[in-house]
């Protein structure tokens, strides 16, 4: 047998969702299975095992039938999230000890905010960190020689506490690694069990605090996440020994990258789940001929929010994960608490509040009858009659009973009906995921009522009708199969490596020898990475990127940088559009007043192995009637009224549903309320508006 099915598997806190792609016949199969917390693999193989049975393959064929394999984990992100970064190591310059300690001044939710906020622990305490005598300056030039004597004494030093996972992050490495690197030796040398990130290797560019963090971050989720890839490694090899299975892993800069790889650079996976579904929902949208984009991923933990521009996600090099601040190249994506597992509670003063608290998979909400204790957002939309009593097609079914007591009670502590409690859930639950969206849009200068809003995941349709109202949206987009869009994701997504150098120089006086210099050893390293990962050097592409800013400011704007020669013309146009960028993100810029001078602050390349994406077919007529029955349904206020329910997969391109609706498949359910109309088109997408709107 031809290998030729190719695997996206994405690892939720609920579900694992799973799209298998056969490259010879086109064919598109998607499927879920239930997560397995304790052991994210298990749920990984089982996955595996159902797709290809829903293909028609005994279990023999399976290893012959794989192609590869690509994978959107959440172990790194879960791991910040809680903050369970073990006993960690900081090894520093000598006289920069309280590096950490001094951080950044900038207090969460404005200076407003200084008296009541507390500063949280530091990821390595005082007591942990430790100094090696010796000096770089800003150009890389020794001022001290490293001591080594020091150096090794350090390294004995965590040998004897225990500490094995260690941070290395010296003064101005950037621009020279010689220190750090002698540092990682002697540290191999004296302490051979410990595991070791540089910041040399993590993140090669100026401010000490950022890139320290990044550093300690990386060597933080290491262990975990080379147990983890490594886990489902060996159990892919147990499926087909020789040749083993390509495996990749989703990175958060929207590529993927083959597990030896990620290994070597865990804390590249730390938005790897939401990257993938922010990638698939621009793909597809991109095809329904929409290029401004918002995405929301809604799961049973969490609502993940993106922005797309001329069919790319934005991306950012100042997010953060949890409490822990990260440079590296990711999709700028919003995390809000609001998914169909959120808990509904009461705060000390009596409100009603939604979240971030969530049930997760195990217990679960109430309906699932697994021992959950606490009222749901999943319980609220069964209560209400907006989702059918059952989940994954009948798979898995829902307690009903147990979710009416559970608001029942709830409500009597409020003094209201349990519909209106149910509702109040819901309403709260909507405006959280309105204000992430609000946060990648408007707090941006975007205009959110210009963007089309593209919901997916197995709560992410859910509330698409109070949010066109709350945000004023022209639209929502619904893909088919939208549980699975995060797992299609990974199916079209190429091999991806960022490679960063600080070059701090004002434009004029920057020569275009040194811009090239540092470009060609950048493009060096992608390449090297590229052809370890199997591309023939005619396939690999390289992106050139630079951030500027105008003297004396703090944060820098990224302006894409030509390829071929460069010269003094192509600084300047990279200059010119510099300028530009400024205006469109800021409302002005300083191009015509000679006094601003402008400053080049990093040289970036980015290097892509292409790879074959799977076509989105056009959506069949269906001859069968797509009305199954009728379920009373409560939409608002006014109660529950018999609302007609639609199979979607029988709908046809064309058909129009207006509301009250509520639409089904495997995975997901799309309610209409009453005054919206949704519309099939020709790609299977459920386009819903609201009645009168432009």
């Amino acid at each position: 047998m031809v290998a030729g099915i190719r695997i996206g598997i994405d690892t939720g806190g609920t579900f694992t969702d799973v799209v298998a792609f056969d490259e010879g016949t086109g064919r598109r199969i998607s499927t879920k299975t239930a997560s397995t917390p304790s052991d994210p693999a298990e749920g990984f193989l089982a996955g595996i095992a159902k797709v290809l049975r829903q293909l028609g393959l005994p279990e023999a064929e399976h290893g012959a039938a794989i192609a590869a394999v690509s994978h959107g984990t959440t172990v790194a992100t879960n791991q910040l999230l809680e903050g369970k970064v073990g006993d960690l190591g900081f090894v520093t310059t000598e006289g920069y000890e309280f590096l950490l300690e001094i951080a950044r001044q900038s207090v969460p939710d404005g200076y407003g905010n200084s008296y009541f906020w507390v500063k949280p622990d530091r990821i390595v305490p005082v007591d942990r960190v430790r100094t090696v005598p010796g000096r770089l300056d800003h150009t890389g030039a020794e001022v001290r020689p490293f001591d080594e004597d020091q150096a090794r004494e350090t390294a004995r030093w965590f040998k004897a506490k225990g500490i094995d996972t260690i941070g290395v992050c010296l003064l101005h490495s950037y621009a020279n690694p010689d220190h750090e690197l002698r540092m990682r030796d002697i540290l191999a040398a004296e302490h051979p069990d410990a595991v070791v990130s540089i910041s040399a290797e993590v993140l090669r560019e100026y401010r000490e605090y950022e890139r320290s963090m990044t550093t300690l971050v990386d060597a933080a989720v290491k262990p975990k996440v080379a147990g983890y890839v490594r886990s489902i490694r060996r159990r892919l090899d147990g499926l087909r020994p020789d040749p083993p299975i390509p495996f990749y892993v989703m990175k958060s800069n929207g590529g993927v990258l083959s597990a030896e790889e990620v290994v070597r650079q865990p804390i590249s996976t730390v938005l790897s789940g939401p990257a993938a579904g922010a990638l698939g929902a621009a793909l597809i949208a991109e095809h329904a001929g929409y290029d401004r984009v918002l995405t929301c991923d809604g799961g049973g933990t969490s609502t993940d929010v993106a922005v797309v521009l001329d069919g790319q996600p934005a991306l950012t090099t100042e997010g953060s994960v949890g409490q822990y601040p990260s440079k590296i190249p990711m999709i700028d994506v919003v995390t809000v608490g609001a998914g169909g597992g959120s808990i509904a509670w009461l705060s000390p003063e009596g409100a009603l509040k939604v979240g971030p608290r969530s049930a997760g998979a195990e217990p679960g909400p109430l309906c699932y009858g697994k021992g959950g204790t606490e009222v749901t957002v999943t319980d609220a939309h069964l209560v209400l009659g907006r989702i059918p009593p059952h989940l994954l097609g009948g798979e898995i079914g829902l307690d009903a009973d147990a979710a009416r007591t559970g608001l029942h009670q709830l409500a009597g502590k409020l003094g209201l009906e349990p519909a209106a409690c149910a509702l109040g859930v819901l309403e709260i639950s909507a405006w959280n995921q309105a204000n992430a969206l609000r946060q990648v849009t408007v707090q941006r200068g975007l205009d959110v009522r210009e963007f089309t809003l593209t919901t997916f995941g197995g709560s992410g349709s859910l509330l698409l009708c109070r949010l066109i109202d709350i945000l004023g949206l022209p639209r929502v987009l619904v893909p088919p199969e939208p549980g699975n869009v995060s797992a299609f994701g990974l199916l079209t997504v190429d091999v991806r490596n960022d490679y960063v150098q600080t070059c701090v120089a004002q434009h004029d006086a920057l020569t275009p020898d040194t811009v090239s210099r540092i470009i060609e050893q950048l493009t060096g390293q992608a390449a090297e990475a590229l052809n370890r990962e199997g591309f023939a050097p005619a396939e690999q592409q390289f992106r050139r990127s630079a951030d500027l800013r105008y003297f004396g400011q703090a944060f820098e704007v990224r302006v894409p940088v030509p390829d071929g020669p460069l010269g003094w013309a192509e600084l300047d146009a990279v200059a010119d559009d510099f300028h530009q960028a400024h205006a469109e993100l800021y409302g002005y810029s300083f191009a015509a007043d000679p006094r601003q001078r402008v400053e080049w602050v990093n040289l970036r390349v980015t290097g892509v192995g292409p790879i074959r994406r799977p076509q989105l077919a056009e959506y069949p007529d269906c001859a069968e009637p797509a009305q199954t029955g009728v379920r009373e349904v409560c939409f608002d206020v006014t109660g529950y009224q018999p609302t007609p329910l639609y199979d979607r997969t029988k709908l046809s391109p064309g058909d129009r549903i207006g509301g009250p609706a509520v639409i089904e498949e495997f995975g997901s359910t799309v309610p209409i309320h009453p005054g919206f109309t949704a519309e099939l088109d020709r790609y299977g997408n459920l386009r819903v508006t609201k009645d009168g709107a432009r």
